[in-house]
């Protein structure tokens, strides 16, 4: 994939930048959009119109020369790091080269990351490189527009998390109740834990992981990120919330589902209808040129219509809807763009979540979640598995 950094350029330019330097790993999903390169240890890159690769040693030179995007790739050695050494000793090298590194593509003036080592920007500024925070975040920005390459990735691992949520709900499903409610398969208790276990071992063989990911019930449920724990129970909601990384790709999914196993409470299934409405609600509104805004206040009108607090009508509420109705999701789980109180304009190829939720400890909790791109003419939703509360 050839990622579009013409916003990078203008960028720069309008900054009187010479280039965009990164220094990280690849877990720092702008490393590794920017360079192309999945590597555990930190790296250089450089982005100056054309991508430059600068590694510590020479383990990675050539996997980077083969698999990377960069038009260059160079080692400490290239600069004469040895000869540094001799002369400033182990850790004032390491700047001297990166100074002689970017001085050999003539950038003295260098734009990075909000978070940015300060070690490596006031070695840099020692040696005479001008070092500016670029505070709006703009390749994290420019993540946000995905290619039709990269909403495949999404799509892929979209496909691995159904696999993984089909998984979870068969064990819901063929599931019995104890006499104390507490639910059973195949002679044991059945646990939040085991579910899990099941959703990532089909996700692993599907080419995805996942290092944590949620079942929680009854009053668990009410908490939108307690991962759950224990036994679960017959009769009260079991939010399952999976959100998988494509081993591969490195492109994230994410969905969501609310289950009952046996009989739900009047109020549980008042509010999975409810919520059901809140979704079909942010459908009706998303397309490009609609903000984020727009669509999370769908959402608000419908459950405050139905007399339960958000927080946009009680910013102190802790029931109702209390979080926000969707983020964007690619490299990253959570990223750009925002479906909230703060959301911005929705662009063809944003892929976002819309996850609508009601939440209260003595009720306990519901929320549906689907991944959709947002298109030319409105959206296409990613999410290809049925929504139904009683399993």
């Amino acid at each position: 994939m050839d990622p579009d950094l013409s916003r990078l350029d203008s960028y720069l330019a309008e900054r009187g930048a010479d280039g965009y330097l990164v220094d990280a790993d690849s877990g720092l999903s702008d490393q590794f959009y920017l360079s192309g390169f999945d590597a555990p240890d930190p790296f250089i890159t450089l982005y100056d119109g054309e991508t430059h690769l600068l590694f510590p040693r020479s383990l990675e030179f050539g996997r980077a020369k083969r698999e990377s995007r960069a038009d260059t790739v160079q080692r400490y050695v290239d600069f004469d790091h040895a000869q540094h050494v001799e002369e400033h000793g182990p850790e004032a090298a390491v700047s001297h080269v990166l100074a002689d590194f970017l001085r050999s593509y003539d950038v003295h003036r260098v734009a990075v990351p909000p978070r940015f080592p300060l070690k490596t920007a006031d070695a840099l500024r020692a040696r005479g490189i001008e070092v500016t925070a670029d505070s709006d975040g703009v390749v994290t920005e420019i993540r946000a527009t995905k290619t039709d390459e990269e909403v495949e990735h999404v799509r892929a691992a979209q496909r691995a998390n159904e696999a993984a949520m089909a998984a979870a709900e068969s064990l819901l499903r063929s599931a019995s109740a104890r006499e104390d409610g507490t639910l059973e398969e195949g002679g044991e208790v059945l646990t939040s834990e085991r579910v899990k276990t099941e959703i990532e071992v089909t996700l692993l063989r599907h080419g995805c992981s996942l290092d944590e990911t949620i079942v929680a019930c009854g009053s668990d449920a009410a908490d939108p990120h307690d991962r759950g724990s224990g036994p679960l129970s017959a009769d009260e909601a079991i939010i399952v919330d999976i959100f998988p990384r494509d081993k591969a790709t490195k492109y994230h999914a994410d969905m969501t589902r609310t289950f009952v196993k046996g009989e739900p409470s009047e109020s549980i299934a008042e509010w999975y209808d409810l919520t059901e409405r809140a979704m079909g609600a942010a459908y009706d509104v998303l397309e490009a040129g609609v903000t984020g805004e727009a669509v999370h206040d769908a959402v608000c009108d419908v459950y405050e219509d139905a007399g339960l607090p958000t927080l946009r009508s009680d910013e102190r509420t802790e029931t109702g809807f209390i979080h926000s109705t969707g983020h964007g999701v690619g490299l990253d789980v959570h990223e750009l763009p925002r479906i909230s109180p703060d959301g911005g304009e929705l662009e063809p190829g944003h892929v976002v979540t819309v996850e609508p939720g009601l939440y209260d400890p003595e009720i306990g909790g519901v929320r549906i979640e689907d991944l959709v791109v947002v298109t030319e003419d409105g959206y296409e939703n990613l999410t290809d598995y049925e929504k139904r509360l009683v399993v």
